[in-house]
């Protein structure tokens, strides 16, 4: 065998005992130290705990079922000013907002004003040619994040200074090549539901988000749940902080909807018991979106789950991001934990 394919098998043999070998001299001690401490005793113990993991603040909202509903909450709403964590703050929910969009495409396709297997192009022909396959992507691989469809927010630099308009976002990924073939595979795009939200807008003549606010959140009483920081007083909302940057970022408009950890339960709540739907409506969403979710932007990070085993919902905010640290697997292992308080 020439020498070069000898350093190159030796090469496969050792790369992988090297990465052991880092992970058990260099290991992410936070994250083993979040997972190896003994579980305390309450709820309230783990949320304070968590702050010593680095988390500036956490808020958690537990609904479980026929018991009043608790509220939970430890370290910072506002460093600077020294206000303490709100249970009933605003913090903006990112990705969970996908789920109310899904309520949305479902209802619309129901009342029969849109058409889960119509194409993106026959919805909006400009954009045949300019989005790869879009003769062949369908609202339904949309929502489920099967299109191919680069992710705008991958886009170099793209927290750094955030488009302002949805037109000026989806410039960002025209003429990219697609990420595979429509309904080949699986990759989670947030320019699957600017487009989503589009759709929406050019079906019922107005926003998604005014669409969702009169359809979904007036209906079932979700008053702390807005489309924008733009629509709120910002005293209200969290702060927001990102390691190593020193000041609040909470006024940063990244498009996100706000809401309170309890309007997410309850809305969740709803989604999971199917009284957020009406007649056929379930059986849509149940074949085309999760009734689960979890946002992440700068500042901001957010687990929303339904727990069937115990009959309860489990919603976490935390106000501390950073995306190449561990403060979002930190966050996993303390969800994780205050679940398993609850199962006991």
């Amino acid at each position: 065998m020439p020498k070069k394919k000898h350093i190159v098998r030796s090469l496969r043999i050792i790369m992988p005992i090297v990465a052991i070998i880092s992970i058990i001299v260099f290991p992410p001690w936070d994250i083993v130290w979040a997972w190896i401490t003994p579980l305390p005793d309450t709820v309230q113990e783990q949320v304070d705990d968590s702050i010593g993991l680095g988390f500036d603040g956490i808020i958690v909202y537990v609904d479980r079922k026929g018991k009043a509903p608790e509220y939970y909450a430890a370290g910072w709403k506002n460093r600077e000013r020294g206000i303490p964590a709100d249970p009933k703050a605003l913090f903006k929910i990112a990705s969970i907002s996908k789920l109310y969009v899904a309520v949305a495409v479902t209802k619309l396709v129901n009342d029969e004003r849109l058409a889960l297997d119509k194409t993106l192009a026959e919805n909006f022909p400009e954009l045949a040619g300019r989005i790869e396959n879009a003769d062949k992507i369908t609202l339904k691989m949309m929502v489920q994040h099967r299109s191919g469809i680069p992710n705008l927010t991958d886009s170099p630099k793209y927290w750094e200074n955030p488009p302002k308009s949805s037109k000026e976002a989806l410039e960002l990924v025209l003429g990219l090549p697609a990420n595979f073939e429509p309904g080949e595979d699986y990759e989670y795009s947030n320019t699957n539901y600017l487009l989503i939200s589009e759709i929406i807008k050019k079906a019922v003549g107005y926003s998604h988000h005014k669409y969702i606010k009169e359809e979904i959140l007036i209906p079932n009483e979700l008053n702390n749940t807005f489309s924008s920081i733009r629509d709120v007083d910002m005293d209200d909302v969290m702060s927001g902080y990102y390691v190593g940057v020193e000041k609040d970022i909470k006024t940063e408009d990244y498009g996100s909807m706000v809401a309170t950890a309890e309007d997410v339960g309850k809305f969740l709540r709803a989604l999971n018991d199917g009284s957020l739907f009406d007649e056929g409506e379930k059986e849509i969403y149940s074949s085309i979106y999760v009734y689960e979710h979890t946002g992440l932007i700068p500042g901001y990070q957010s687990i929303a789950k339904y727990h069937k085993d115990i009959d309860t919902v489990v919603v976490q905010f935390v106000n501390t991001t950073n995306f190449s640290g561990n403060t979002w697997t930190i966050s996993e292992v303390v969800y994780g934990r205050i679940v398993q308080i609850l199962r006991r």
